[in-house]
Parts: C-alpha cells; structure tokens; sequence
C-alpha cells in the first residue's frame, strides 16, 4: 500500500512539476520577424551578394554539396545564420537511419570562399548518454536556433527504447557560434513517459524573447504541437492538429496574432495527398484545422519562409506518390497564387527502381531577400543551394507578369464571348 501511495505522490508531483502551476506567463504575441529569430549585427560585406555589374545581370543560384563525413548514410540538415554572416548546417551520419553509430555534424559555410569547413561531431550516442544520464539507442532530427542572449541552441531527438515513435527532445547551447557546446539537458515535454516529441522545423520567436518549438507525435496520435520554451524549460504547450495525419508542422508567422502552419501529411489511403493547414489568430494559444493548401504531398517534409517582398517559398516533394522530384515554388503576395519557379531535382523519366531520394529540404534566409537550402540527396549526400535575392525578387515578377497576362487575356475574351 506504501509503495501504491509513493508511486501516486510521484506521478501527482511530476504533473505539478510539469504545468508550473503558480509561474507560468503570460503568452506573449508572436515577433513579427520574417527571416531571424534574434537581430543579428552581421556585416553588411559578409553577406553573400552577387558581383555588381555593368549590365546588371540577375545572379544564377550556386550549388554545392556539404562535406563528406565518410559515412554512406546522411540525412535531415538543417541551418543557421552565424553573426559574422556565415552558415553553420547539422544533419547526421551513419552507416543507417537510426543506427547506434549515428553522430550529430556540423559544417560552417564561408559566403566570401562559398566553401564548407570540414566536419565535426556535435553529438553522438554516447556522448548523449553521458550527458543525459540515460540509456540512448539512437539519435537524430537537429535543429539549430537562436536565444534572446545571442546563444546557438541545438535541439535533436533521442530514443532510448522503440523506434522514432519514442522520441524525446534534448537540447545544447554554444556561447561561440558552435565551436564548443554544453553537455546536454532534456525537455520535460509531457509529466509522465515524455515520449514521442519530435522536431523537424525552424523555431519561431514569442515577443517576450521565449521560442515557440514546432513539435510533432507519431505514438498513439500523429500530430503538431507548438512548444513554448524558456532556454531549456518547456513552460507551456497547445496542440496544433489532432487525429493521425498531420505531422512536422512548418509555422508561418503573418503578424502578432496571425499564423499559419503547414504539415506534412500523414494521411491514410484514399485520402486527399496535399498540404494540411492549421491556423492561430491568438498567437498559437489555440489552433484550428483550416482547408488543404492545394499542392501535392507524399507524405514528406515541407520547408519555406516568407521574404521580405512579402512572398512566401516553399520546397516540396509537389507529387502524390514517392519523393524523386523536389521543387522550389513561390507564392505571389498580390493574388496568393502558387507558381514552380525551379524544378530542383525530377527523376520522374527514370524507371521506379532508378529513382533518387530528394528529401528533407531546410531553408533559412541571411538578408530577407535571399535564401539558402539544404536537403537529403539519395541518402548519400547533403546539397546546398543558395538563391540570390535579385534572382527570387525576378522570379516574382515574371510570376505577377504571368498572372497579369492571364487575367487580362480572361478580361478581353467576355467580350467576345457576349458577342457569340
């Protein structure tokens, strides 16, 4: 009976531990930065940006690819601006998903040389296990943002028993842009087994200086939640979609009180194959599922950002079935109409068992205007890709000069029409 007693007050004080009952604040309205989380004092030269010219040439997009780390299996980079300008990605490696030998890396991308550094290991198995105290049977899924002290946080998911399904989030902080890191802290996301909480997007920035932390289950449910942490304190959270098909949520900020997430789709067979959407007007304290964004989606990772123009870009494997083709599309401010403004990857034309993984794109913008992209490239490589933003700003106009075309050849045809 003892033991029945202990085991209950253990439970009851881990829910009160949890909710913060008597110190939690006051939910803050979002920040209403579209392309940082924190104001970043980067030099204005150590932007990249294109040559200037004579001719006034638009810059094409740069590829390349993040350094080998010898490993046959890579997945789920991710980015962040560093305050001299740089980009420092994550993603991790291994002989397989989920492998014991999995590790955290990391690489630093010079705008002056446009070369990555060699990698390093931020984390790895069992340096995960030291630091957390706990048994780690895999790791993966980092995401990098930003303190209001000016302080890198890395967020990555360990799992100690199961598969992905028994995800929990873990953090680590560096005062010196990633060159070192802290030993590890876990989020107390849930009172009791505080399993099944993963992370995929970007975090977003409350007014008050706190992050909200995108999150996502696959246990029991499939679903978002928004996630309100201070540094490495969960304080509050709300849940963003319910039942078992919206998954890695991606949070659009529109303003103060507005916003927008797009899911992954995680659907069951029969169902519509496109981008599940959820909406906030009291700064992601409650969520309401609104109507599909009409774009294909196979049950894969969506990233975007909006830019300083206004408009909004997504990458996405746009098809039903599979993930061989990946495109960059663009959303005109003016008349919310979704144009593909470059086919990233398609090997549509090759038969299935020829047919590449394109999968897990990351974006994030330096300036506002220009963009930088990662994603999994057949599970063997990390491809970057950088879009200057005089080419995204040409790229709208010839999709506004599109749409003008249209409208206005629709507008002489009613004449004609009434005259038949």
């Amino acid at each position: 009976m003892s033991r029945v007693l202990a085991l209950c007050f253990l439970l009851l004080a881990a829910v009160f531990g949890f909710l913060h009952i008597d110190s939690r604040p006051v939910w803050a309205p979002f920040a209403t930065s579209t392309h940082s989380t924190v104001d970043l004092e980067i030099e204005e030269e150590s932007i990249l940006k294109p040559k200037a010219s004579s001719k006034a040439a638009i810059p094409a997009p740069q590829a390349a690819w993040l350094p080998d780390t010898g490993a046959p299996s890579v997945h789920a980079a991710s980015l962040i601006a560093l305050k001299d300008g740089a980009i420092r990605s994550f993603w991790f490696a291994g002989s397989r998903e989920g492998a014991a030998d999995v590790s955290i890396y990391s690489s630093v991308y010079d705008p002056k040389s446009a070369h990555w550094s060699a990698p390093t290991v931020v984390m790895d198995r069992i340096s995960a296990e030291r630091g957390l105290l706990r048994y780690i049977a895999k790791l993966g899924n980092p995401v990098p943002t930003r303190l209001a002290d000016g302080k890198l946080q890395l967020l990555f998911v360990t799992v100690s028993i199961g598969g992905w399904a028994g995800s929990s989030i873990s953090a680590v902080t560096s005062d010196d842009e990633g060159l070192t890191w802290s030993n590890p802290q876990r989020f107390i996301t849930s009172p009791f087994l505080n399993l099944s909480t993963l992370v995929k997007s970007r975090a977003i920035q409350f007014a008050d200086g706190r992050l909200g932390i995108p999150a996502y289950h696959e246990w029991i449910g499939r679903f978002g939640e928004l996630i309100r942490v201070d540094a490495d304190r969960v304080i509050d959270k709300r849940r963003m979609s319910s039942g078992r098909s919206a998954i890695q949520p991606l949070v659009f900020v529109n303003d103060a009180q507005d916003a927008s997430a797009y899911f992954r789709q995680a659907r069951s067979a029969g169902l519509p194959k496109q981008i599940l959407v959820s909406r906030t007007q009291n700064a992601g304290q409650s969520w309401e599922i609104v109507e599909d964004l009409a774009i294909a989606n196979p049950n894969s990772a969506v990233t975007g950002l909006i830019l300083k123009s206004g408009a909004r870009i997504l990458v996405l494997n746009n098809i039903e079935a599979g993930r061989y083709r990946l495109a960059l599309i663009m959303n005109d401010p003016q008349s919310g109409q979704w144009r593909t403004i470059e086919l990233l990857e398609n090997d549509e034309a090759l038969p299935d068992a020829q047919r590449k993984e394109f999968s897990y794109p990351y974006l994030i913008t330096v300036d506002g205007d220009d963009a930088h992209l990662v994603y999994t490239w057949d599970r063997k490589k990390i491809c970057h890709r950088y879009f200057p933003g005089p080419w995204l700003q040409h790229s709208l106009s010839e999709i506004q000069s599109q749409i003008q075309a249209h409208t206005q050849a629709k507008e002489a045809d009613v004449p004609n029409q009434e005259a038949r």
